[in-house]
């Protein structure tokens, strides 16, 4: 694993200057923060670092404000929420370099915890501007990255102020590192994925890699009726992409040469109908598929196939739900695999790593979320670290 310098490695911190970024572009509506979990993943952080007599300025970007000051993206948004969750004053200060900043600094005592302004407002912060960056860095003694959901992006905040100052992983980063090393890294094999979702196209480069990294790859959602339309199975009325239909067939060759084994459903939940608890529901042999009807859940006899193919593996990366699981009862695949791989992690034979939106919202209705191993909340850097690229936020905290 690569090495990266952590909150351990820091000296005495007392009255020195930390510059903090994390991700607080959290989801609002009419003014009120509706979901603070991004908060409550920095917090360890935040507090350590002030609890050592650290004083701690919070980097952010909140929406798209595109290099423009807009009032409505502002992080003083965000200053009354964040205290909430640390328990402590929060300082809020209007810009992210120069005079105003050092002020601030002089004023904030000892373990004082103060939030920049939302980094987007500069344009140099997403072109990761050099100069920008050295106006920040100015500042402050030491950088912590604490965003991995913002680690694919090579931004001011996330990659260009690591080469300007001493650079630490924070400790949701850090934990965030760890999980995924034991997941694709360097895991204990055998491997298995769980991919699923609507689009084939959406995660091409996801299959791509993966089926050069693990043992078994396990298809669900949509996507699995573009693989099986790909093995000339007639999937009706269903999602599916029949113009990937040669892009899966190679796919398909490179897990064979791998050694990978592709798992598709063999029986479904099909419907003539997307609505909860149509009354044209049934299950069926995926090669007995109307041309009126829809695959709309991975089926009871696969589930449990499944399940068995799982308790003969030791990690797992599971990434998108196995069927339409928002809509009952096609959230019975999802929820049954999730509770298998949930059971084998708590009694130690799992080592399970999950990430992605639809996933971690999938997990938290199984009433799992909490049993996996590690859940990533991040989206965009969750699916490219899947895809096997390197994240610039990440590389410039390496050692």
């Amino acid at each position: 694993m690569p090495t990266f310098r952590t909150l351990d490695d820091l000296g005495d911190v007392t009255g020195k200057v930390a510059l903090v970024r994390v991700d607080f572009n959290l989801p609002m509506q009419d003014g009120a923060v509706t979901d603070d979990t991004r908060v409550r993943a920095a917090v360890p952080t935040i507090l350590e670092l002030a609890d050592k007599g650290a004083k701690v300025l919070l980097l952010a970007h909140f929406g798209r404000p595109k290099g423009e000051r807009v009032s409505t993206q502002s992080l003083s948004m965000v200053v009354n929420p964040v205290s909430a969750v640390l328990g402590r004053e929060v300082m809020f200060v209007p810009e992210i370099a120069g005079d105003v900043v050092k002020q601030s600094i002089g004023i904030l005592g000892n373990g004082g915890i103060a939030i920049l302004e939302n980094s987007r407002f500069w344009k140099g912060e997403e072109k990761n501007d050099p100069e920008l960056a050295k106006a920040v860095a100015a500042n402050a003694d030491f950088y912590v990255n604490d965003a991995f959901s913002a680690a694919h992006r090579a931004h001011m905040t996330t990659e260009g102020l690591a080469h300007l100052l001493p650079a630490y992983a924070g400790r949701s980063m850090q934990a965030e590192l760890e999980a995924l090393e034991k997941a694709l890294g360097n895991p204990v094999r055998p491997v298995a994925a769980v991919v699923g979702g609507a689009k084939v196209s959406s995660k091409l480069d996801v299959l791509t890699h993966l089926v050069t990294q693990v043992d078994h790859l396990i298809i669900g959602g949509g996507m699995a009726n573009t693989f099986l339309a790909a093995n000339d199975v007639d999937v009706g009325k269903s999602l599916c992409e029949h113009d990937l239909a040669d892009t899966v067939r190679g796919i398909l060759a490179a897990a064979d040469s791998s050694g990978c084994t592709v798992h598709l459903p063999y029986d479904v939940v099909v419907s003539k109908e997307f609505a909860a608890n149509p009354p044209s529901l049934r299950t069926c042999n995926v090669h007995e598929v109307a041309a009126d009807e829809m695959i709309l859940d991975v089926g009871p006899q696969a589930t449990e196939a499944l399940a068995d193919v799982l308790k003969t593996c030791r990690t797992l990366v599971w990434n998108g739900p196995l069927g339409a699981f928002e809509t009952e009862p096609f959230d019975t695949a999802t929820v049954a695999l999730a509770r298998t791989a949930a059971a084998l992690t708590k009694e130690g034979s799992l080592v399970s790593v999950a990430g992605g939106g639809d996933t971690v919202a999938a997990l938290n209705h199984a009433g799992v979320a909490g049993d996996f191993s590690y859940v990533s909340t991040a989206g965009g850097a969750f699916l490219e670290w899947m895809e096997g690229k390197e994240l610039p936020g990440v590389a410039a905290l390496q050692i």
